[in-house]
């Protein structure tokens, strides 16, 4: 029971800071301000909880085109601690050489929940026409993913189905994830 609780708090700590390193990585990608001014409210919290290891790891890692891999090697290490840790805390069973594969799993189970939660926002925020500046930031995270997707998939009845069919592909992505895996999540 200890370890599970552990765990559980583990995974939201390392979640929420290799989530904001992989949303900052895909935000630059995007080119996409993370500055306030520029109406991203999330800028400051996601510089506040992720420069501490994204700076220090840019002196070594120069970014590659738009993709700052500084970001992506944090957001690898902070799971690599993760699963070090929780192997450290089980009792050191398994082999040891497993904890870099569970934690490129979990890195991936990270991004598919990361998806699936700001989609679930997206779709939310298109219900109530919120004028918020985390509506108009949710959709241009969330529009390229739906744009191939709207390219296939028709209205039906004048409603887009295709957040849904994004959402449903990335479940299916989870579970594929979790069989690879072989552990529960």
């Amino acid at each position: 029971m200890l370890y599970q609780i552990t765990s559980l708090l583990l995974h939201i700590a390392a979640g929420l800071v290799a989530g904001m390193c992989l949303l900052r990585l895909y935000l630059q990608y995007q080119r996409i301000s993370m500055a306030p001014r520029a109406g991203n409210p999330l800028g400051p919290f996601i510089f506040a909880l992720t420069d501490w290891l994204v700076l220090p790891l840019r002196r070594l890692i120069p970014p590659v085109g738009r993709w700052d891999i500084a970001s992506l090697v944090a957001a690898g290490l902070v799971e690599l601690a993760l699963y070090g840790f929780l192997w450290l805390l089980g009792g050191l069973h398994g082999s040891p050489a497993l904890v870099p594969m569970q934690a490129a799993l979990g890195l991936v189970r990270l991004v598919l929940s990361g998806a699936t939660g700001l989609l679930i926002v997206y779709v939310v925020l298109s219900w109530v026409q919120s004028g918020s500046p985390m509506a108009g930031l949710i959709d241009r995270v969330v529009a390229p993913w739906l744009r191939p997707i709207r390219r296939v998939v028709p209205l039906v009845g004048g409603i887009d189905l295709s957040p849904l069919l994004l959402l449903v592909l990335l479940q299916v992505a989870g579970i594929v994830i979790d069989s690879i895996s072989g552990l529960p999540r």
